[in-house]
């Protein structure tokens, strides 16, 4: 039976209107959209969704579309992180206000904690909040890395439960599988490394690529749930070259050029976020008509 935080979570786009103001009915019918394809819980408010960008009130309006949304089906583990432990906590507070269920909580980025810091970090966020806490290490975006040490100490943290691991570093995150307590949730941070990630006890992934294909990502997962690894990677071998051009330009740029082409929301981002250049925009509308996400381009 899986627990809760298991199985694939949409790390969530954000759209918005061509004007540039938050487009509420997309975000809802996106969230609609995950919840029908099968995914096992939502992710709004991260760097996928831009939140650098996203006032407070457009943060958590956010929250409280998807909570309407699922009403009670699908948890919502909000984004909730930072450089200044003081706003992360307040924030915190405002997403529990909201109705999310849990927090996934990017570690400090630019002041690089040593590991002590990041201890005493996630240890005041949970002190503060009676929420689930997942740690978002992601060390090519932020500067710094949560290693195994570190991270084996935060799971003696009543409510830091698990981890988001997208440092890239397949030895780092198999050993991190092997040292955290057998209740500690270990999630793939990368779409491509999800299949490695639970063949060595990850319990699934939180996804850009289900922003497009939920059920295809549900369906990955939950065959390797059951251990039927061929199934998995027949799956995984069909999508990955999408995994793979969602990061042909900095994310969440070629998936929301992705499901712009496939009418799912307006192609608008905030700066200093802008569309991707020609060539990867060609790349991109290729490997969807290569999935039949879209008709296929009259230039292939």
């Amino acid at each position: 039976m899986r627990t809760p935080w298991t199985g694939v979570g949409t790390a969530l786009v954000t759209p918005f209107t061509r004007g540039g103001a938050l487009d509420e009915a997309a975000v809802r019918r996106l969230g609609r959209r995950q919840i029908d394809g099968g995914v096992h819980f939502l992710v709004p408010c991260g760097t996928t969704g831009e939140n650098p960008t996203l006032s407070l009130a457009e943060r958590l309006r956010i929250v409280e579309i998807l909570v309407e949304e699922a009403n009670g089906r699908t948890p919502i583990l909000a984004g909730a992180g930072g450089y200044d432990t003081r706003e992360v906590i307040q924030l915190a507070h405002e997403m529990e206000r909201a109705g999310a269920t849990g927090l996934l909580s990017v570690t400090p980025y630019y002041n690089k904690p040593t590991p002590d810091g990041l201890y005493a970090h996630y240890r005041a966020i949970a002190e503060s909040t009676p929420l689930p806490i997942i740690v978002y290490n992601v060390p090519g975006r932020t500067g710094v890395n949560v290693d195994v040490a570190t991270l084996v100490r935060l799971a003696g943290v009543t409510n830091i439960i698990g981890v988001k691991e997208a440092s890239g570093n397949v030895p780092q995150m198999c050993e991190i599988c092997r040292e955290v307590p057998a209740d500690f949730i270990v999630l793939s941070g990368d779409d491509a490394l999800t299949l490695p990630c639970m063949a060595v006890g990850g319990r699934g992934v939180v996804s850009v690529a289900s922003n497009e294909i939920p059920a295809e990502m549900a369906q990955m997962v939950e065959a390797a749930e059951r251990n039927d690894f061929a199934a998995a990677r027949a799956v995984h071998a069909r999508i990955m070259p999408l995994m793979q051009v969602n990061f042909i330009e900095s994310n969440p740029v070629p998936v929301k050029a992705a499901m712009a082409a496939m009418g799912l929301l307006e192609e608008v981002y905030r700066l200093p976020i802008v569309g991707p250049r020609p060539e990867s925009r060609g790349k991109i509308l290729r490997v969807l008509a290569d999935l039949e996400l879209i008709d296929k381009p009259a230039f292939a």
